[in-house]
């Protein structure tokens, strides 16, 4: 067990570690453009020679020479090319290993703390802004630094052509920026649409049994059309601009082509330049611009890839950093409430207001109340799961919130309302989804009572239950649950309405569980709504509107709750003895 960094919100350092990380092969990348782009001036260099050279002298030997030398830097360009490549596929490739799994577990703990929909949209981030350094939106980029450098060799070869090309290396540059600004909010809106849309969609795909049962399907598809179609009036309006921005840029790019060849031609008629040199300039500048002009046309993507980055950033920077703790000793089981209060994001009203309890090791409560009173948040605190606006939950005096969660995990079992599965067997999803040690797993089993229903199944431990557990009954689903919160002997145990789905031998293997976990000495929390739990608890704790309304030993609370119960139904009683007489006068 470990004492965690406090939380809140801090810049996570694994991106910018791998991004420094991949420094090194990116200046490589950056070295393989530089080389790209000046083997692409073999070409026009190719050109100027044939005009100046080999058609003046009508020399067979030096066109041989020439053109040998030119399919050279041209072989050599495209091996680069190639080279530069595959670097990029295997930067994107190594980033997406680093950050991957730090990016499902930080969008598993951003679901917690925003108590929304489940999503990996963290993963299609990465998995956006990777194809893109493999796509063909990031070359044009890598290439436009190296614009200057072409213009560089046009101005010796003329500085009127030099100066052409430079107003046409600023208007292609200007539309560019005139491009970011037109279309960055409205993709940046889109992109948000989008993610909203696919929610909605993935929502609707896991309640499929609720929707065919009840006709529902209709109604889901026009929500969602409704949000796709917020969507697609967002990028129809940013893919507009980018559009007539793009047009404009192939008008300016061709216009600057001919205004070259017209320029060189009259540097040419006047013999201030050879037509090979004309000819020549006129290649050099249409591959200066291109890098500039093809960005234009792929920015989109370059702007999605932005988002991604930034969405998958704030994501890593808003979880707490783990594995930053010393290791503590396993607790005995001491809980402790400290006036603890709680708001979910977004409320007014606290779901918890102070609320304070504690139990001795092995001593195992009874958490009651109506529905929406706070039971099932106040279960998520005390395993961690949520922190405290206000208060602590200690176990052995350390704040669990504090705590590194696998750390603690290893002592704590957690049972909750909403019954979760993975895909795998059923060996796998009792160990937690670890390295499965077999006694300990049937262990687990056979204090859960679920031994014999395991080897029941079609492989025993090894039988594969389906995604979510689709293959197996809710009654199955919740015992096999119960067998996972008891896995590896935990000394702190929660479980939120444990009986829930159980038929009356289930509850029998329940209650058999509890009573055998209890006397080996484990701290238990259960919220329960049925009484047959509460006989084999030792303490009671009443929750209404958030906030204890009974602490105390069980058979006192139940003689409190018993005559309350009898005073309210006395006084239902009268009242309408009392209507029956007021209505007789009347």
């Amino acid at each position: 067990m470990a004492i965690g960094a406090p939380g809140g919100a801090r810049e996570n350092p694994l991106l910018a570690q791998a991004i420094e990380a991949c420094r090194k092969a990116a200046l490589a990348v950056v070295l393989f453009s530089f080389c790209v782009n000046l083997l692409l001036l073999a070409a026009p260099i190719y050109m100027l020679q044939l005009y100046d050279r080999v058609l003046s002298s009508r020399s067979t030997e030096t066109l041989i020479v020439l053109t040998l030398m030119a399919v050279a830097a041209i072989l050599t360009m495209a091996a680069l090319e190639v080279v530069r490549g595959h670097a990029m596929v295997k930067i994107s490739t190594w980033l997406d290993k680093r950050l991957s799994g730090a990016v499902l577990a930080a969008s598993i703990a951003g679901s917690i703390r925003s108590a929304g929909d489940p999503s990996v949209q963290g993963l299609r981030d990465l998995g956006t802004f990777r194809t893109f350094l493999t796509g063909p939106a990031v070359f044009p980029i890598m290439d436009a630094p190296w614009t200057p450098v072409f213009i560089a060799v046009i101005y010796l070869m003329h500085p009127v052509l030099g100066w052409v090309a430079l107003f046409g290396a600023v208007a292609l540059f200007a539309l560019a920026v005139l491009n970011e600004l037109a279309t960055r909010r409205p993709l940046e809106r889109s992109g948000a649409a989008s993610i909203k849309a696919l929610h909605g969609a993935e929502a609707a795909v896991r309640n499929a049994d609720v929707i065919e049962a009840m006709g529902m399907m209709p109604n889901l598809v026009r929500w969602w059309q409704r949000d796709n179609a917020e969507m697609l009036a967002l990028q129809g309006r940013a893919s507009a601009y980018a559009v007539a921005i793009g047009g404009v840029s192939k008008f300016v790019r061709l216009c600057l082509q001919v205004g070259m060849l017209g320029t060189g031609a009259w540097l040419a008629v006047i013999d201030l330049i050879t037509p090979g040199t004309m000819i020549a300039a006129s290649i050099i500048m249409s591959r200066a611009l291109a890098p500039v002009e093809q960005a234009i046309g792929s920015w989109k993507l370059v702007v999605v890839a932005r988002n991604a980055y930034r969405r998958m950033k704030r994501q890593l920077d808003e979880m707490p950093l783990r594995g930053q703790a010393m290791p503590l000793p396993a607790p005995v089981g001491r809980l402790a409430v400290e006036g603890v209060t709680f708001f979910h994001p977004g409320q007014q009203e606290p779901t918890l207001r102070n609320v304070a309890f504690w139990l001795d090791p092995g001593e195992a409560l009874g958490l009651i109340g109506p529905t929406a009173s706070g039971k099932t948040t106040l279960a998520r605190l005390l395993v961690g799961i949520l922190e405290a606006r206000a208060g602590h939950v200690r176990l052995d005096g350390v704040d669990v919130a504090r705590w590194e969660p696998e750390d603690l995990g290893r002592h704590v079992g957690y049972l909750p309302q909403d019954i979760e599965l993975f895909r795998g067997n059923v060996r796998a999803n009792i160990a937690r989804m670890g390295e499965a040690d077999p006694e300990a797993v049937v262990k687990a089993a056979r204090l859960a009572g679920v031994h014999e229903m395991i080897l029941a199944l079609p492989r025993g431990y090894e039988t594969e239950i389906g995604e979510g557990g689709a293959r197996l009954s809710g009654g199955q689903r919740q015992r096999l649950v119960l067998a996972r919160a008891l896995y590896g002997d935990p000394r702190f145990l929660v479980l939120d309405e444990p009986n829930a789905n159980l038929d009356a031998v289930g509850e029998e293997a329940l209650l058999s569980a509890i009573e055998e976990t209890k006397g080996r000495g484990v701290t238990m929390v259960i919220i329960a709504h049925r009484p047959s739990i509460l006989r084999h608890v030792d303490k009671i704790l009443v929750l209404r509107a958030g906030q204890v309304q009974t602490f105390g030993p069980r058979d006192e609370v139940i003689a409190q709750l018993t005559v309350a119960t009898s005073g309210e139904g006395a006084a239902g009683a009268k009242a309408p003895m009392r209507s029956g007489r007021t209505g007789g006068g009347a």
